[in-house]
């Protein structure tokens, strides 16, 4: 009789916790990127999650859109019609959206139309829901806003906003030192990747790592790679020019350039002019496996960013291993540590020699690679999303 009892209390345990309720969030987001899919997935998981993308895929971003939506476990929906201004945006249907999905809490995005709007029908009565944004900006950014107008809907949207999604802790001392934003309304939620879905391919990873190595003779080498866009805000020139005469001098090395953009005629000129075609190689775009590979393959990453509001690659570049060079201005510098790297001033030609010299000399020369072999050096965030997103009163 007992053992019957005890069964019945365990299945009603399980159905129990089968029916918790889950408060329902709407987050109304551009579009669809790789490096947000494992923070909405476990937003998922504490949360009934629905996102709404503005776009139907990141514009110049070529990855097979479907594959991406395969890796996400939250509901997705589009809304794609609406007038756009100068970059900003407002898409019909975001209200009767609300209506349809009723959410507990609903999400916009930094300062824009989409957040204004939600404020807006709060504010008429349109809808009751507590309203939320995330909010991408660095510590830097925040304390040197670029425009009156992005000031102007700063200080408005947060006397109305009930939480903000920020990057770093830094970040949220700064709303709550500046703007009495209290510490439960601020949500640290860096834009981070779960090493077990990057690394989730090894052999593919490490085949690709070995073409490289043969290809461009990186063997003995010690490998700094960049990945990203070829940009006016990360500043290549710049560091490539201070560090040219450091890099002819050391024979063992190379800078690798992983990504294209606007900036790759210049970097190509520059490169010719300081006589650095065997120094610094510009391989071209790649994605998923074929982009870890580079990774995989490289002693050491460089981000030398004057103005980035985060840099997912510093994420990525530490959960394949490699300590980071980090630009003081990037967000992502909240993710480095003495144990992983150092940070820099990329606007100081004698703090980047500086310490370009020293992270030269902690780098190892590429042999033989393992991605088995090769530990993570990103910190386990899971428990920390859990605190932070908790704030929100889960049930």
């Amino acid at each position: 009789m007992y053992g019957i009892v005890l069964k019945i209390n365990v299945v009603s345990v399980m159905i129990e916790k089968e029916t918790i309720h889950k408060q329902k969030i709407l987050i109304f987001h551009p579009a669809l990127a790789p490096y947000r899919i494992d923070q909405f997935n476990s937003l998922n998981e504490l949360y009934d999650l629905e996102v709404v993308f503005l776009f139907d895929r990141i514009w110049n971003f070529n990855i097979d859109h479907r594959n991406l939506v395969k890796e996400c476990h939250f509901k997705i929906s589009y809304l794609l019609k609406g007038p756009r201004y100068k970059g900003r945006l407002l898409r019909f249907g975001m209200l009767r959206k609300i209506r349809e999905v009723k959410p507990d809490i609903i999400f916009g995005y930094e300062y824009s139309f989409t957040t204004q709007y939600l404020i807006l029908l709060k504010s008429m009565g349109f809808i009751t829901q507590k309203v939320g944004s995330f909010i991408d900006d660095s510590l830097d950014i925040c304390m040197h806003v670029q425009s009156k107008v992005r000031r102007l809907a700063r200080d408005y949207s947060l006397k109305h906003l009930d939480f903000l999604v920020v990057m770093s802790e830094g970040v949220a001392h700064f709303y709550q030192g500046n703007f009495m934003v209290d510490e439960k309304q601020v949500i640290v939620s860096p834009i981070l990747q779960l090493p077990e879905r990057l690394r989730k391919y090894p052999e593919k990873i490490e085949s690709s790592a070995r073409s490289y190595i043969f290809k461009h003779h990186l063997r003995g080498k010690k490998v700094m790679l960049f990945v990203g866009r070829f940009i006016p805000e990360k500043a290549l020139p710049l560091f490539i020019t201070t560090i040219a005469p450091d890099l002819i001098e050391k024979e063992d090395v190379i800078l690798i350039l992983v990504g294209d953009g606007e900036e790759k005629e210049v970097l190509s000129t520059l490169i010719r002019e300081k006589n650095l075609g065997e120094k610094v190689l510009l391989p071209g775009k790649y994605q998923a496996e074929e982009l870890y590979g580079w990774y995989l393959c490289a002693s050491g990453f460089i981000l030398p960013s004057l103005y980035e509001p985060f840099g997912a690659v510093v994420n990525e570049a530490l959960i394949f291993g490699l300590t980071v060079l980090c630009s003081q201005y990037a967000g992502a510098s909240s993710l480095v540590r003495p144990t992983n790297g150092m940070l820099f001033n990329p606007s100081d030609s004698t703090d980047t020699l500086e310490k370009f010299r020293r992270y030269i000399n902690t780098l190892t020369p590429v042999e033989d690679i393992s991605l088995v072999d090769t530990p993570i050096l990103m910190e386990d965030q899971k428990q920390n999303f859990i605190k932070e997103w908790g704030k929100l009163g889960h049930e």
